[in-house]
């Protein structure tokens, strides 16, 4: 079975800040939104997601450094250590192999351990990966925890990467009837392939052909909630940036910044037409560029 310092590619001297970083790198380039029909990913993605909700936690991380528990959260047996285990220990095994100083030890074990009232479980730490679109606009996922238990999780719209959720009750059982505690659901958002968030605004790079920048033209554009009309004044630059009201995240807006793209076939009459054209406000673009 492999570390979860191997899957997230950590040494176990990682920081916290190491291995939280080294998880969203490699859930986001193995996200099964971001892989359709790639099972590989979807498996590594299981696996990595696995891995960091181990070592996230520092009380499980600390046990699995121990040898407490294994790589998926099991318990392991404890070894027995003997008196022939120890040069001199002082002590031997008396007849019919038990040991005095075994009862001593499990008495210990039980005093120290004993709890004087019901007590609240420890709360649980996980990561879920979500893709863009999802956090934008709100949805429930499921997320299948470490022991093969589920838990449908309710993303409100708007959800910032990083941003924590709390589902109350839903952490490590309680002690001697006391209550559990809560499950605390860290969200990560794999990015857009062409969305970026800025606050509630997102923008997006829209490719327009060299009539439609210097005509002017009414365009399609994709938005969270669907396809509408925007209107490019004639003679936009490349770079030129235009605003759609509302159609960003909650009351923000989508902004729109034109990509001109220049045709990739030959085009005789448009080349002919740029050789013997006398523009009447001759421009020079490079004016500027003065060392």
């Amino acid at each position: 079975m492999r570390s979860p310092y191997d899957i997230l590619g950590v040494t176990p001297t990682a920081s916290a800040a190491e291995i939280r970083t080294a998880y969203r790198r490699l859930a986001k380039q193995k996200h099964p939104d971001i892989n359709p029909g790639n099972k590989n990913a979807a498996e590594e993605f299981a696996a990595i997601s696995s891995a960091y909700a181990l070592l996230s936690d520092a009380d499980k991380r600390a046990r699995f450094d121990r040898g407490e528990i294994d790589a998926t959260g099991a318990e392991v047996p404890p070894q027995r250590t003997y008196w022939r285990d120890h040069s001199g220990a002082g002590h031997h095994r008396a007849a019919g192999g038990f040991d005095p100083a075994d009862l001593e030890e499990l008495l210990r074990q039980a005093a120290g351990g004993r709890r004087r009232g019901p007590a609240r479980g420890e709360d649980a730490r996980y990561t879920l990966t979500v893709s863009f679109m999802d956090a934008a606009l709100g949805t429930v996922r499921r997320l299948t925890l470490p022991d093969g238990k589920t838990l449908d999780v309710t993303i409100p719209p708007g959800h910032r990467d990083g941003q924590i959720l709390r589902l109350r009750g839903q952490g490590n059982p309680g002690f001697s009837g006391g209550p559990p505690g809560d499950a605390l659901i860290e969200i990560a958002v794999a990015p857009h392939r062409f969305y970026r968030r800025d606050g509630d605004d997102i923008s997006l790079d829209l490719p327009v052909t060299m009539a439609e920048a210097i005509l002017g033209a009414r365009v399609a554009v994709p938005t969270l909630t669907g396809p509408v009309t925007l209107t490019i004044p004639p003679r936009s630059g490349p770079g030129t940036r235009l605003r759609l009201r509302g159609r960003g995240i909650g009351a923000g807006h989508l902004f729109v910044i034109l990509s001109i793209v220049l045709p990739t076939e030959p085009e005789p009459a448009l080349e002919e037409f740029l050789r013997t054209w006398k523009p009447d406000h001759p421009q020079d673009p490079r004016r500027d560029m003065v060392p």
